[in-house]
């Protein structure tokens, strides 16, 4: 576990993992949005007060790219998951991502949450966690597919922080093509002047002002069915 990634993950609630995916991958994955037979579900923000535009989960089996960033990247944060675990007293996560998708199972979470959101001119995505059930992972991945700038504008990616008695942060983060940006998915401790505190985290995307923008958003946990 490297220490830089342990410090900004638990002072700013996000790190960046550098490039996960080449541009030629993005464009792959962002071609693929047609093909239905990828996907178990399809998401219109609109018609559930999410925000605006789409997004669709991916199914079982996942895409190769996704199975193996999702096994990898696992394996990389569990050492932090767990130290929040103890200062939570939660049960630790197992050290591979196929056992801790075994306890999920055993929970009656079955259904696969990686996903890919696309982004039209107006389309933003209001502030939320990504928890589907009982059982959780406090860490989540989103990779930017198409290129800030050129072919979009706006949409950017935003944190919000919930501080005990103190009001919010907000961060926005930048993001290149093919960067993935970890994030805190619902809460981490924080040390302060008087020991730990709880922050709570939210999501979003603000609004897009030009273009098309997806992104590939890769969740460790499953869903109830």
């Amino acid at each position: 576990m490297s220490d830089l990634l342990y410090e900004n993950l638990s002072e700013f609630g996000y790190a960046s993992l550098g490039n996960l995916l080449s541009p030629s991958e993005c464009c792959q994955f962002m071609a693929m949005y047609k093909e239905r037979h990828y996907y178990r579900k399809t998401v219109t923000m609109a018609r559930h007060q999410f925000g605006k535009g789409e997004y669709k989960y991916y199914t079982y089996p996942l895409p190769e790219k996704i199975l193996r960033l999702r096994e990898r990247v696992y394996e990389k944060l569990v050492p932090i998951a767990n130290q929040w675990a103890e200062y939570y007293k939660q049960p630790p996560f197992p050290k591979l991502h196929h056992d801790f998708l075994a306890r999920c199972s055993k929970g009656g979470q079955h259904e696969p949450t990686p996903l890919i959101l696309k982004y039209e001119k107006g389309d933003y995505n209001c502030l939320h966690q990504d928890l589907y059930g009982e059982m959780s992972f406090p860490l989540q991945i989103a990779i930017c597919l198409n290129k800030p700038g050129m072919d979009f504008e706006g949409g950017e990616f935003v944190l919000t922080h919930q501080r005990p008695r103190m009001q919010s942060v907000a961060e926005v983060v930048p993001q290149q093509q093919g960067e993935g940006i970890v994030f805190v998915n619902n809460a981490r401790p924080v040390k302060g002047a008087r020991g730990h505190y709880t922050v709570k985290t939210r999501h979003g995307v603000s609004r897009l002002r030009r273009g098309k923008r997806f992104v590939l958003g890769i969740i460790f946990h499953d869903a109830q069915s």
